[in-house]
């Protein structure tokens, strides 16, 4: 079977945008390729998940009559491939003109083909999270950053902007701390089109004390870097456990959202329930 690449996507290439339902615009990649020039190449060390949030999901309902609603997309970062944005926001759109008998159809669709996009090629599957959210619940939605120390605080001289993991150092003949830290500072670059996707990161750790410095610039130096948003993440947490040999790690950025779409992913070495999806203030 083949397997997808990032350059025959939809990225940086103009696009008929389907009104009428089509689940095949769905472009799932493999997670497997960039995993294994981070150094994973059986299971991965780390539990967590893709937190999607769709901004601009509309439908007709039986009548013809257009509904709207905000999306929650939980995709569990176990499954083979991670969803190329652009092709899940056509996806989101074939559904702009196709009739549906409530929102709890529109979300059993949504569910099945976001599932079977995401676990194709594996020998299992499973469902991803799916949640609806009606305008009546609109004002519901919170906005709040992320909890933590805030690195950006510090006053460093930064000159490095591609990944350099040899700038993080940890205290390791020093008792063991416990921190929560948080950086705004965090940008990286589509890897087809070059286009800047902007992210606020959260670092909860316990183990040998991180060099605070030290890892605010290694964050900056993701500046120019090429690569989508779970990818970035997971290299975040690889660097941060091998150079770093923390006891429990959790890596969480929420990234500000592109064409009615934003992805927050989250890696941890150990297992916890997921964050709730509550958008910062730049999302």
């Amino acid at each position: 079977m083949s397997l997808n690449i990032p350059e025959h996507s939809q990225l940086g290439k103009a696009s008929a945008y389907t009104d009428q339902y089509d689940p095949s615009l769905l472009f799932p990649l493999p997670r497997a390729s960039k995993r294994s020039e981070i150094g994973i190449t059986a299971a991965p060390p780390f539990f967590g998940a893709d937190l999607w949030t769709a901004f601009e999901l509309s439908w007709l309902n039986l009548r013809g009559k257009p509904q709207v609603a905000l999306a929650h997309i939980t995709v569990p970062c176990e499954t083979p491939n991670l969803i190329e944005s652009k092709s899940f926001k056509l996806y989101l759109n074939s559904l702009n003109n196709t009739r549906f008998a409530d929102a709890d159809e529109v979300q059993a669709r949504i569910r099945a083909d976001v599932s079977e996009a995401a676990w194709r090629g594996a020998d299992r599957t499973a469902t991803v999270g799916v949640k609806l959210l009606l305008p009546e619940v609109f004002d519901r939605e919170p906005v709040h950053e992320l909890d933590g120390l805030l690195l950006d605080r510090l006053d460093v001289e930064c000159t490095r902007y591609q990944p350099a993991p040899d700038l993080l150092t940890a205290q390791f003949d020093q008792a063991p701390v416990s921190e929560v830290l948080v950086s705004h500072l965090l940008k990286s670059n589509c890897l087809v089109t070059g286009q800047p996707d902007w992210g606020s990161v959260q670092i909860a750790y316990s183990g040998p004390q991180i060099d605070q410095e030290g890892l605010l610039q290694y964050l900056v130096s993701f500046r120019n870097h090429h690569e989508f948003h779970e990818q970035c993440v997971e290299r975040i947490f690889m660097d941060i456990r091998e150079r770093c040999k923390p006891i429990k790690l959790t890596v969480y950025a929420r990234y500000t959202r592109r064409g009615g779409l934003d992805i927050n992913p989250l890696r941890t070495s150990h297992p916890q329930a997921l964050p709730r999806n509550v958008r910062t203030a730049r999302q």
